[in-house]
């Protein structure tokens, strides 16, 4: 079995999806294994973004994340990163496909509902930053 990481962003815990999305990944037969609700610091944010420092979009990525509460949750299942990764959709809501999470639940690039580890030292990397 496989873990991954997931953090529902501000924007769809403020428009309460927590549990529709949540329930996607269980239904899929994932079993959460952590869970937890935070308002991320900046700090931590930071940390936790580190990969996209530098580049043009990451005060608003700080921002964005900052600006209410987060759902974090590690998964745990038969090929989770990627079978996560294909379930939440395209970074920009609007190119994800109907069906997905971000296709159905998505506003935009950086208002788009989810975040996932994209491989296992990312999962690594982030779970010890959240968890």
């Amino acid at each position: 079995m496989e873990r991954t990481l997931i953090v529902i962003k501000p924007d769809a815990v403020k428009r309460g999806l927590v549990g529709t999305i949540l329930s996607r990944f269980e239904l899929k037969g994932f079993k959460i294994i952590e869970l937890k609700m935070i308002t991320p610091s900046r700090e931590l944010a930071e940390r936790f973004y580190i990969i996209h420092k530098g580049k043009p979009f990451f005060n608003d990525l700080l921002d964005f994340i900052t600006s209410g509460p987060v759902v974090a949750a590690i998964l745990e299942g038969r090929n989770a990163i990627e079978t996560v990764r294909l379930m939440i959709g395209s970074t920009d809501s609007s190119k994800a496909q109907a069906g997905s999470i971000r296709g159905d639940f998505g506003l935009g690039l950086t208002d788009n509902i989810i975040h996932a580890s994209d491989s296992l030292e990312s999962f690594n990397r982030e779970s010890a930053v959240i968890f």
